[in-house]
């Protein structure tokens, strides 16, 4: 499977009572398949993947592949600090039709790097998917050594990781060790990364801005990067203040000023400061966004 281009880590949108908003969200996957996205990934991080029970994880990921309908690219994430959870979560989303998985590493327990390879390696010899390894230190504690990342590409099914850790370094030390293919994690890095070798993002923006992220994508892998960095400057404060708290709650909120479900997260989170809310809609509005 090649991975490149902008797909989307889209949201989790809530009614008032704390329900998946399906409507809202067939909305949402339709609209972004008309901006052009590359792909979709349901329930990530951004589609508050700790808080949605096996039963919603599965039925949200089911839908976004019917939704889909095979104009876009659906990623599963399926990754769990329990690789029994891991493997049914993802065994169901094979059996559903995604495209591929997306792997998070074991939070909170904090597996040596052994224990990542064999965790990662039980989930593919259970659902002949692909599988794309989410590598996210500031979430989960731990961080994926390339040596590491190099053994888990020699697993068939694994085809690519997403960096997230903030480094554009490893975009090169990753290419020294192995040829997986490897997309950014952060907006904000996305024309670095691309300029040394990733092949595009997991985007948190693109779920305001999706075919402005497509574009840059677009563009920065067809070596056009003066045009992609105007689009990289234009929108790189609001990339940056999509994180003035948490994510999702920023993206959300945005999401809702654009008529999409509700400011209805699943505790611990919650809705938004008014301090962070003022910033975040000052960001968009320079960016050009009309709410």
């Amino acid at each position: 499977m090649i991975i490149k281009g902008c797909y989307t880590a889209l949201i989790t949108p809530f009614d008032s009572d704390g329900n998946v908003d399906y409507e809202a969200f067939e909305r949402i996957i339709n609209d972004q398949i008309s901006a052009g996205i590359d792909g979709i990934v349901a329930v990530g991080t951004t589609g508050e993947s700790p808080t949605l029970g096996m039963k919603d994880h599965s039925e949200v990921i089911r839908f976004a592949v019917k939704t889909a309908a095979g104009r876009c690219k659906v990623i599963a994430g399926t990754g769990a600090n329990c690789t029994k959870e891991a493997i049914e979560l993802t065994k169901q989303a094979h059996k559903d039709g995604a495209d591929a998985s997306l792997q998070v590493t074991p939070y909170y327990n904090k597996p040596t790097q052994e224990g990542l390879y064999q965790h990662m390696k039980a989930i593919a010899d259970s659902a002949d998917m692909p599988i794309i390894l989410y590598n996210v230190p500031g979430r989960s504690s731990i961080s994926l050594d390339i040596d590491t990342i190099a053994r888990m590409n020699t697993i068939p099914q694994v085809v690519a990781v997403k960096e997230a850790g903030g480094c554009v370094d490893r975009i090169s030390q990753i290419q020294q060790a192995c040829d997986i293919q490897i997309v950014s994690g952060d907006d904000s890095l996305t024309l670095p990364m691309i300029s040394v070798g990733a092949t595009g993002v997991i985007s948190v923006l693109s779920n305001v801005l999706p075919a402005e992220m497509t574009e840059l994508c677009k563009l920065a892998n067809d070596g056009n990067f003066s045009e992609a960095l105007k689009l990289h400057r234009k929108y790189y404060q609001l990339m940056n203040d999509m994180f003035v708290e948490s994510n999702p709650i920023p993206v959300k909120t945005m999401m809702v000023q654009l008529g999409y479900g509700t400011e209805t997260f699943r505790l611990p989170l919650c809705p938004i400061s008014d301090d962070a809310r003022t910033t975040l809609y000052a960001s968009a509005k320079s960016a050009g966004l009309q709410f």
